[in-house]
């Protein structure tokens, strides 16, 4: 029991969470018991904020699953999700103290398993928090994993993953992971924009600025390109990728990317705000 603590990109304080809980897989128990009311309330002021932006600007798919979540009062017990989650898509929902390495994160992808954070942030952190917690987690991931395109192709991003992490391409494919799941964009409902990615979706600056603004760029989804750009952790994003559904983005990862990966080797990158 116990693993060490994670940590991506570069931090003045120590990672978050308790890692001397995670197992092997970086896995834990969600102590439901050990959220106070504070907790809870954080989580019903987040979830209320969210939701009265989401008409007109995230993905009526979202929308539509987010119910699946339960009551909005309380941080959610996993157990109960993954009663709902489980029949609707065959996945269900882990407990991790906090950031986990690619490849515990990989195979828990591809056994359809989504890790969630476990800790909520503080109430100084309302409006912004560096590491994911249990809101972004949960309001902005799982509803789209009761959608089962959406959910077969995140099973297939792990998949993918572990290969990347045998070729030395993890780096190309997570900037595919940024780009879709975190800070993706779709066209829908007669191509009016919206926002499904995860990291918009629990923003209350970013949703409206993602589809709104006329500031970053907005490309259509394309491999090499989207694979090619570095992004930005620590402010809104300059350019968004764009998806005219989900079964566009499914399809467009079915090939085998190993050639695709060995084509870019060397290519130039394009900076995060890159016309």
């Amino acid at each position: 029991m116990g693993q060490p603590p994670v940590v991506y990109g570069q931090s003045d304080r120590p990672p978050r969470g308790d890692y001397a809980r995670a197992h092997d897989d970086y896995t834990c128990a969600q102590n439901w018991a050990a959220y106070t009311q504070a907790d809870h309330d954080t989580y019903h002021r987040l979830y209320q904020r969210q939701v009265a932006q989401l008409p007109g600007l995230a993905s009526q798919a979202f929308i539509d699953a987010l119910p699946a979540l339960g009551a909005r009062e309380r941080i959610p017990r996993f157990d109960d999700v993954n009663e709902g989650l489980h029949r609707a898509t065959g996945w269900q929902l882990v407990a991790v103290p906090g950031l986990i390495p690619e490849v515990p994160f990989f195979q828990l992808l591809a056994n359809r398993k989504f890790p969630v954070t476990d800790w909520i942030r503080k109430p100084e952190e309302f409006d912004y928090i560096v590491e994911p917690d249990v809101f972004h987690d949960l309001f902005g991931h799982v509803p789209l994993l009761f959608n089962p395109v959406f959910a077969d192709y995140v099973q297939r991003y792990g998949e993918g993953g572990l290969k990347a992490a045998r070729l030395g391409a993890c780096e190309m494919l997570s900037r595919l992971y940024w780009y879709t799941i975190e800070f993706g964009l779709i066209r829908e409902g007669g191509g009016g924009l919206r926002a499904y990615g995860a990291g918009i979706l629990s923003s209350a600056g970013e949703l409206p600025y993602s589809v709104t603004s006329p500031e970053p760029r907005r490309l259509p989804l394309e491999l090499a390109r989207t694979m090619r750009t570095r992004y930005k952790i620590d402010t809104y994003q300059q350019t968004y990728f764009v998806i005219d559904s989900f079964q566009q983005l499914f399809d467009l990862t079915e090939q085998d990317f190993a050639p695709l990966y060995e084509a870019l080797q060397g290519q130039p990158e394009f900076a995060a705000d890159a016309a």
